[in-house]
């Protein structure tokens, strides 16, 4: 019987060069001295009594200087004389348990150890409130009870849905603060009404709780931050969308309106919320988002070592590894699914052998009989896009050469004995 890498084994895949794209590269140098700078200027210190408790969110994702923000928030307020602890605010992830979330911001490198602060971490929820649509809102048990909360995100675009907030300090009380109970409530009404119920969530929990401060990034092309505001409690519903719309402009891109084929080297929830940004991969599992480049296929080769196998993502892939296949914890990816209402992103693509067989599927339902005409990138991931590989047609297609650069002659792409990628 024929098998599947019978039909693959001839597929010849296009030889690739290294470019390194360009891209906004504003950061701030001394990023602990700005933060405390601006806390003065906030005069938050106000707001922090000796001997009170103050809460601050700890999300999942490998924001820029995490742990360094985190470390200057700890200290400032155990300089007002505030006792302060981290809450994880991240909705279902680490597997919907509290130790699995302080895994998560271990893996982070945000540990009591070096913080100097502890992680008090439980999927105890507290309902301070109901919406407009009669929706019950939950907020964390530990913040609940807490003197005062400090909000910490950064705010970027959303992966799965468009409005005046995305990512960032509102979504942040709405989902990630609100544990997997809350988190499952805003998500109930599906990604199409996540804009307009994030919204609501967020007013509800800036009405009734003693929200103290913000601390909000935006990061660069070069996922360096570029900027850092501390916000009054009152000026987050203002002053976010703001923020978001000047992170927009400054994100990394690929620089190509159509590829024909697309491999991504590895996936994880460290890297987005979906895995990979879809606003990178112009792939998405609502119909709430769309932009991003046209891609004809798309192939996934790897999970990143701290997604801890949730493989959320996947399913917007055409193919996948079985090695990538092996490292997959359906529970927990599932679990993400089934929270955030959207199985499509975790259904599993054809699984093939080896990177090698990925490569070349993508390849022979591309579209292109001439392979000097595929469009082929390779990427590490989503996130890492300043050093990118493409096909001689590829960047022949990119429109503005201004922002690219080809650092190495074409190559051939190597695989090892097992078919993985060594490139």
């Amino acid at each position: 019987m024929t098998t599947i890498s019978d039909i693959l084994k001839d597929i010849e895949i296009p030889k690739v060069m290294k470019i390194k794209q360009e891209f906004n590269d504003k950061k701030v140098d001394h990023i602990e001295k700005e933060l405390y700078k601006q806390f003065l200027e906030k005069n938050i210190k106000s707001n922090i009594k000796k001997g009170r408790k103050i809460a601050i969110t700890a999300g999942s994702r490998g924001i820029s200087k995490y742990k360094e923000i985190m470390k200057v928030t700890v200290d400032f307020v155990k300089e007002c004389g505030g006792e302060p602890f981290l809450v994880p605010s991240m909705g279902s992830h680490g597997g919907a348990t509290g130790m699995g979330q302080v895994k998560v911001l271990n893996d982070l490198g945000i540990t009591e150890e070096y913080i100097g602060a502890k992680i008090l971490s439980s999927m105890d929820v507290i309902e301070i409130g109901k919406t407009e649509k009669n929706l019950p809102v939950y907020i964390d048990k530990n913040a609940y009870y807490s003197d005062g909360i400090i909000l910490l995100n950064r705010i970027k675009m959303h992966t799965s849905f468009r409005g005046k907030y995305e990512s960032g300090l509102i979504k942040m009380l709405a989902i990630g603060l609100a544990k997997r109970k809350g988190a499952d409530m805003t998500h109930r009404l599906r990604y199409e009404n996540m804009a307009e119920n994030i919204i609501s969530v967020g007013k509800v929990c800036i009405d009734k709780l003693n929200i103290i401060g913000a601390v909000a990034t935006i990061e660069n092309g070069y996922n360096q931050v570029s900027d850092i505001f501390v916000l009054n409690k009152y000026e987050i519903l203002e002053k976010e969308p703001k923020i978001l719309e000047k992170s927009k402009h400054i994100m990394a891109k690929i620089y190509l309106d159509e590829i024909d084929v697309l491999i991504v080297k590895e996936i994880g929830k460290d890297i987005s919320g979906t895995g990979m940004d879809t606003n990178i991969v112009g792939r998405f599992h609502t119909n709430a988002a769309s932009g991003g480049p046209q891609i004809i296929k798309l192939g996934l080769l790897d999970i990143s070592e701290k997604s801890d196998g949730n493989a959320n993502g996947m399913g917007l892939a055409d193919f996948i590894s079985k090695k990538l296949y092996n490292k997959i914890g359906f529970q927990y990816t599932y679990l993400n699914a089934i929270t955030s209402t959207e199985p499509n992103s975790v259904k599993v693509p054809m699984v093939l052998n080896s990177d090698k067989e990925v490569f070349q599927a993508c390849i022979k339902l591309c579209g292109k009989l001439d392979i000097s005409e595929i469009k082929m990138v390779i990427i590490e991931n989503t996130k890492n896009l300043n050093e990118v590989f493409m096909s001689e047609a590829a960047f022949k297609s990119i429109s503005n050469k201004n922002k690219v650069k080809i650092t190495s002659n074409l190559i051939n792409i190597e695989f090892d004995k097992d078919g993985n990628c060594m490139l």
